[in-house]
C-alpha cells in the first residue's frame, strides 16, 4: 500500500511538472521588427535619432553618477559620442535599447527560482528525505 500512495505522489508531481512546462513552453517572446536604413539623406537622420538616444541615456541619474565616479563629465562624453562613427554610435544606441529593456525584468527570475525549488523538493523526495517547513 505505502508503494502505491508514492507513486501515486509522484505521479501527480510529475504531471503538474509537465503542465508547469507545458505552460512555460507555449508562452512566445516578443518579435521586433524594423526597417533598415538606405545609405543616403536619411543617414543624418539616422544619425541625429541615434545621438538623441544615447543623450537621453546619458541623462539618467545612475549613468550620471557612474560617469562622476570615473571621473567623466557628461561634456566629455556627449563630445566622444559625437566623434564615433555612423557604424560604432549606431550599436550604443541600440546597446541602450536593450538596457531599458531589460531593465525591469524581474518575472524570468522568479520563475527559474521557483522550477530550481521545485527541483530540489524532487530531488529530496527522490532521496527518502522529509521536508519540514516551520
Amino acid at each position: 500500500m505505502a508503494a502505491i500512495r508514492k507513486a501515486g505522489w509522484f505521479l501527480a508531481l510529475a504531471m503538474l511538472m509537465a503542465g508547469w512546462m507545458g505552460l512555460l513552453g507555449s508562452l512566445r517572446g516578443v518579435a521586433e521588427a524594423g526597417v533598415i536604413a538606405s545609405h543616403g539623406s536619411a543617414q543624418a537622420d539616422l544619425r541625429g535619432a541615434d545621438i538623441s538616444k544615447v543623450q537621453s541615456f546619458l541623462e539618467r541619474k545612475v549613468v550620471l553618477q557612474k560617469l562622476v565616479d570615473y571621473g567623466v563629465s557628461p561634456e566629455e562624453a556627449m563630445g566622444k559620442i559625437r566623434s564615433m562613427s555612423d557604424r560604432d554610435l549606431h550599436k550604443l544606441a541600440s546597446l541602450t535599447d536593450r538596457v531599458a529593456a531589460g531593465a525591469d525584468d524581474g518575472i524570468g527570475f522568479l520563475i527559474g527560482v521557483a522550477i530550481l525549488i521545485i527541483l530540489i523538493i524532487v530531488i529530496m523526495k527522490l532521496m527518502n528525505k522529509e521536508i519540514i517547513v516551520r
